[in-house]
């Protein structure tokens, strides 16, 4: 790991002296810290307070960091400075994997938050522990999307408890090759540090890591400050001394210090990780709300602030550091960048069949969030040629039509289009003269449909890649069959409600060799539990 700075990150880092809502940089000095209390063991279940006492803690530091650091550089050349000192590192001449491509130009930023009781500030909330591989885990792991428009950030919280197949990995200290093994995904970071872990996620989900950030934790406190605290709701009064936290019921503003308590509470609810998850969340779309409606981004001194206590925790590669272009670009864009327009999510998960204390990634929907991260291509809403009505998903009539050699490809295209609401209304086949594949895709429609380019656009922006326009005129389909989705029962009859819904035109979909696939969304089960960052804060 590379340094710009001479001393590290405790070095500047001085706790705040009393209660309030003062930052850790400006307090002029602080007492010793108390003896930390003896360690618990680690442990491995789902009930230990060990180093999963700080994962609430590094979920909403790095929530909060995330947001500084993509939306909270509007002024660059000044607030370069507060950044000149950050610590770096190049995982990128530790990865061994193939990697896979970012084609869409979004930006993908992988943050995560480590349960070290190194340091001064963080021993205090736990016994730093001798062993090699202590305080090397990631307990939290957040993936934070920004759409390639740069107008809407999605983070995408990975539950430490997750059993996952780690790839090879070279060890962070040496080259020797770590092989695959099946363990917790927080174990990436103590197995190969940061480099281990990027490659640990863009495996499991296809999805390119263009930077990272690194978070310690004795910043956490400071950033709350310097927003003159945060409101929380809980349903109960709190009293918890291992989280140093006491509240009563209802609404509190909380300073750091409560914050810091707040995020680290276990013993509430039914005292579950995916709970406290949701409560972090909870906690962090407040954060947001505040950076974006709260006036901060537009003064300059409070800006300023907040960047200093959040840099004074972050490490992130040496890339995204030393690239001007990319930083004053996040700034730019980040003037768009509405609490509206900030979801939180969590990979959905199962419970692990072989330990009821572990969860695994549910299979059906895990896949489908992760395809629609990698397909977001942000294309524009279709814009109607006739004025009578703007044509609904599920008012497109589709025959998707095979035009390459490759088997079953229409079928496949038609199951997830009709996830995706449309009225697939057949399949078939159409090859060139030759029994070769159509070179290009191709939007259809008849030659005297004349709304027919408007259901064609609806169609067009559902598709990954460039936006396609359409063709009048069809082609002569071979071996024609009718479609009916798989688990569901389509149903048309209420489709004529709206006016001229009667007098949709089939489009046909021909695929052809530059098929680049369906854009998967987001599913409406992960939709319906994610939380925006505009959401009332709600108690919980």
């Amino acid at each position: 790991m590379s340094n710009h700075r001479s001393g590290g990150v405790q070095d500047r880092l001085v706790a705040p002296t009393s209660p309030g809502f003062r930052s850790s940089r400006r307090a002029a000095a602080s007492a010793p810290p108390p003896p930390p209390p003896p360690r618990e063991p680690r442990g491995r279940r789902s009930g230990d307070d060990g180093r999963k006492k700080l994962s609430g803690l590094a979920w909403t530091s790095i929530a909060l960091t995330g947001l500084v650091v993509a939306g909270s550089l509007t002024g660059y050349t000044f607030y370069r400075t507060a950044l000149a000192g950050i610590v770096t590192n190049d995982p990128g001449t530790k990865i061994i994997n193939p990697r896979p491509a970012n084609a869409t130009g979004a930006l993908n930023v992988l943050i995560v938050g480590s349960d070290t009781r190194h340091g001064e500030g963080n021993a205090r909330y736990g016994q730093a522990d001798s062993r090699i591989d202590s305080g090397k885990r990631t307990d939290t792991m957040i993936l934070m999307h920004i759409s390639p428009t740069r107008d809407k950030a999605q983070l995408i919280s990975f539950p430490r408890d997750s059993m996952v197949q780690i790839p090879q990995c070279e060890a962070e200290k040496s080259k020797t090759v770590l092989p695959a093994t099946r363990d917790m995904i927080n174990s990436a970071y103590n197995r190969g540090g940061i480099a281990c872990t990027i490659t640990t996620i863009e495996t499991l989900t296809g999805i390119r890591i263009d930077h990272n950030v690194e978070v310690d934790f004795n910043g956490f406190k400071a950033i709350v400050d310097e927003l003159e605290g945060i409101e929380v709701c809980l349903n109960n009064a709190v009293d918890d001394k291992k989280s140093k936290l006491k509240l009563p019921r209802g609404r509190s503003t909380l300073n750091g210090e409560q914050a810091l308590g707040y995020v680290r509470l276990r013993a509430y609810g039914n005292g579950s990780d995916l709970e406290r998850i949701k409560r972090q969340q909870l906690f962090a779309s407040q954060v947001v709300k505040k950076i974006t409606t709260g006036g901060v981004l537009s003064n300059p001194t409070k800006l300023l602030g907040l960047i200093q206590a959040a840099s004074s925790s972050v490490t992130m590669d040496k890339k995204l550091a030393d690239d001007p272009n990319r930083l004053l670009e996040i700034a730019q864009s980040a003037r768009s960048l509405t609490a509206s327009k900030v979801q939180f999510y969590m990979v959905p998960v199962l419970a692990d069949p072989t330990d009821s204390n572990r969860v695994i990634w549910d299979p059906a929907r895990a896949p489908k969030l992760f395809e629609a991260l990698k397909n977001d291509t942000a294309l524009p809403e279709p814009a109607p040629t006739a004025k009578k009505f703007v044509p609904k998903v599920e008012q497109v009539k589709i025959q998707v039509i095979n035009g390459t050699t490759t088997p079953g490809k229409a079928g496949e295209v038609a199951q997830q289009l009709a996830e995706l609401g449309f009225d697939v209304v057949g399949t078939g086949n159409a090859l060139t003269a030759a029994g070769t594949s159509q070179p290009k895709t191709l939007l259809l429609y008849g030659k005297r449909d004349t709304t027919g380019p408007d259901y064609a656009s609806v169609l067009a922006s559902k598709l990954s890649g460039t936006k396609r326009p359409s063709t009048r005129g069809k082609v002569k389909v071979t071996n024609p069959q009718p479609f009916t989705a798989a688990g569901t029962t389509q149903t048309v009859a209420d489709k004529g409600a709206d006016k001229g819904a009667e007098k949709a035109p089939v489009i046909q979909l021909l695929i052809g060799d530059d098929f680049t696939g369906v854009r998967t969304e987001i599913p409406e089960s992960i939709k319906e539990t994610g939380i925006s960052a505009d959401t009332k804060n709600i108690c919980a």
